[in-house]
């Protein structure tokens, strides 16, 4: 047997990779949603806490959706930047529009680190009335349902964080909703492999769930203010803390902003950096999920066309299925429904974003430019520039 043909059946085998990683997904989805928890119905008082840095799109909407809450006692606190911030209409608004709401509003934080987000965190913990304190993104929109969903792990004493997939609502545009399909269609699929594999070590932004005392437990968001990945690290350390990281069953939205395809691979290249950066090996392996250009491969070099025919057939099939079980069925995907067709094009995007994702060193996040060393974010002066 020749060099070449050894190389070309290794590679052959490689591509086969992405289909156990479908297969895997489409199992993990199988058992994460056979069973649905039932808690006992406890509801202990819960804080929210929504840092915030200007208007998101249909703002008002995201903020509502929290305080129509079928859930018996909880306060809303949002902390902006400062008293010029955009945001701050809208707060007043809901403010008026739900009277029966404990509803606070905070302006400015104290600049312990690099990240506005973790600084405003960190005064909004101290200001909390409640010991359950649930953090989520001003870009996150969520059922009535939703409190008593992630709130009932807590009831089991091992729980000390929960989190949530989340799925993406768009204006329909192309590269919005190239971009959001990812949620249900690689990023989930991913976080419920490794569910399956073990209990989960890291939280999602989207929702994060914990309590004061295991904030405590873990120096607090002051220990996370330098961090790129804050959700990473908060349900990292909860986890080398001995406490369990329970996975909702309940996904959340995210609204996406109207953006240019420039802005969408802005975003996922970030997301990219970040994931290098917390976990090396694991985005290093989102070489072998990805089904598209292993099967374009493999049905350049295969030594007959129904073998390269049964790769790219492999791939629309299992990809197709995986993203269905995941998206679709389990986390009611109505975007994901009605664009299917879209994968292959997201999965084309997504593939040289990860390419790209091994040069830049440096990231722009919330106006400003970091370089990232040690997962920590480092403001690039003008010196560096």
């Amino acid at each position: 047997m020749s060099a070449g043909t050894i190389l070309r059946d290794g590679i052959l085998l490689l591509a086969l990779a992405p289909f156990a990683y479908y297969l895997s997904a489409i199992l993990a989805a199988f058992r994460f949603y056979r069973n649905t928890p039932r808690g006992k119905g406890d509801s202990p008082p819960v804080s929210i806490l929504k840092p915030i840095r200007g208007l998101d799109r249909e703002t008002y909407d995201n903020y509502a959706s929290f305080c129509q809450q079928d859930y018996p006692e909880f306060e809303i606190l949002f902390c902006v930047t400062d008293e010029n911030d955009a945001a701050i209409p809208v707060i007043e608004k809901l403010i008026r529009d739900f009277p029966e709401r404990p509803i606070r509003l905070l302006a400015g934080s104290e600049p312990l680190g690099v990240s506005d987000k973790v600084n405003k965190l960190c005064r909004m913990v101290r200001e909390a009335r409640h010991e359950i304190l649930l953090m989520s993104d001003s870009d996150v929109r969520v059922q009535p349902e939703f409190l008593r969903a992630v709130v009932a792990p807590f009831e089991n004493p091992r729980v000390g964080g929960v989190t949530c997939l989340y799925k993406g609502l768009t204006d329909g545009s192309l590269s919005s909703q190239i971009e959001a399909l990812g949620n249900s269609a690689d990023f989930a699929a991913g976080v419920l492999v490794a569910w399956l594999l073990g209990e989960l070590d890291f939280m999602l932004g989207a929702v994060m769930v914990t309590t004061k005392k295991q904030l405590a437990g873990i120096g607090g968001f002051e220990a996370l203010v330098n961090h790129l990945s804050d959700d990473y690290e908060l349900g990292n350390r909860i986890a080398a803390n001995g406490r369990r990281v329970e996975l909702s069953r309940h996904a959340v939205s995210v609204v996406y902003p109207r953006q240019s395809f420039a802005d969408a691979f802005r975003h996922q290249l970030r997301w990219n950096l970040t994931i290098r950066c917390s976990r090396p090996g694991g985005h290093l392996g989102l070489l072998f999920t990805q089904g598209l250009p292993w099967a374009i491969l493999a049905a350049a070099i295969a030594p007959a066309a129904k073998v390269g025919a049964a790769y790219l057939a492999g791939y629309v099939i299992l990809r197709m299925a995986m993203a269905w079980r995941v998206g679709v069925s389990g986390m009611h995907d109505r975007l994901l429904r009605r664009n299917m067709w879209l994968l292959p094009l997201r999965d084309a995007f997504a593939f040289v974003v990860w390419a790209l994702s091994f040069f830049p060193q440096r990231i722009h996040w919330r106006g400003q430019e970091f370089y990232i060393r040690d997962k920590r974010l480092v403001p690039v002066t003008s010196r560096d520039r």
